[in-house]
């Protein structure tokens, strides 16, 4: 187990994105999965209020909304949820009485009583970031939320953010959730990184397995039609790109692990992480996800990742 940030949140260091429930996972697989990671020791499960407003006949929740009757049917212990605010269609932005709103929507959806993570999904710079800063103070103060985090700020932002929470005495963000992975690294590395560590921050990274490139589905840059998913990640097969993936697979091989595991512990085993997020629409990827949990790789394969992956920078 391993703990973000400053808090008393203990997690297995893998967390279940939930961007998939209610999309390209009805309520019987979205459950299956969440059975699956649970029974597997996962305990942290990442989603936001506006999945999947994007899927046609969605209107936003729709995520929280399956995760909220998992954990009332299951009841699990020591489950850990975030969830974010700012881009569910009713409910964009950061102004206080929007933070305050959307709060109670998710956790009225969610079915609990506090949210125990709760991001700042999108940087707003249409509100005052002191008003921003406040409603997140207040959320814990009334305790609707245990922890606070900042998703997609720059490291400026996430700086002023602190400053002004130190100022009014309220609670510093525990977490950073960045676009991180193999084939993204340089300006998380370079200007979050820095941050998280000076004031003892975790990372949780987003499209940890680069929309599945980082599975080694995709070895061909022809994949048009398939999915735009598909696409974005048929675009990373470059030279370079495969260059990694074949670094992955022969890694991971020498441990008896997929790529995908093997992507997942590099990205765990980087300065100030705490999870990676990845995703499962299918029960039978789960097991390849809690494996990297417990995959500890060799500080001279961390390295030679770490090289390849320099070439595929883009």
């Amino acid at each position: 187990m391993t703990r973000i940030g400053r808090s008393d949140l203990d997690i297995l260091p893998l967390s279940l994105g939930g961007n998939v429930f209610g999309w390209t996972a009805d309520r019987d697989a979205s459950f299956a999965v969440l059975d699956a990671f649970h029974a597997g020791g996962g305990n942290f499960i990442d989603t936001a209020d506006a999945y999947s407003a994007w899927a046609p006949g969605n209107s936003g929740g729709e995520s929280e909304t399956l995760i909220g009757e998992w954990l009332a049917s299951r009841k699990p212990e020591n489950v850990v949820v975030a969830t974010k605010v700012s881009q569910h269609p009713d409910f964009r932005g950061l102004s206080a009485k929007n933070v305050r709103a959307a709060a109670e929507a998710s956790l009225s959806r969610l079915g609990v009583d506090t949210i125990d993570l709760y991001y700042a999904h999108f940087d707003d710079e249409q509100t005052p970031l002191e008003e921003t800063v406040a409603a997140f103070a207040d959320l814990v103060t009334d305790g609707l939320v245990r922890y606070v985090a900042v998703s997609n700020y720059t490291a400026a932002r996430i700086r002023e953010w602190i400053s002004l929470a130190e100022a009014a005495g309220a609670d510093l963000p525990v977490a950073v959730q960045p676009h991180y992975n193999l084939v993204h690294r340089t300006e998380v590395e370079r200007d979050i990184v820095p941050v998280a560590e000076q004031y003892g921050m975790s990372l949780v990274p987003y499209y940890a397995l680069a929309s599945g490139f980082l599975t080694g589905k995709y070895r061909s840059a022809d994949a048009t039609g398939d999915s735009p998913r598909a696409e974005g990640a048929a675009k990373l097969a470059t030279p370079a790109g495969l260059a990694l993936i074949d670094a992955l697979e022969e890694v991971g091989r020498a441990h008896g692990a997929s790529i995908a595991t093997t992507a997942l512990a590099w990205l765990r085993a980087q300065p100030t992480v705490a999870a990676p997020i990845a995703s499962a629409s299918k029960v039978s990827q789960v097991a390849d996800l809690l494996a990297s949990a417990s995959l500890e790789l060799a500080p001279e394969e961390i390295s030679r990742l770490t090289a390849v992956s320099d070439a595929a920078q883009g």
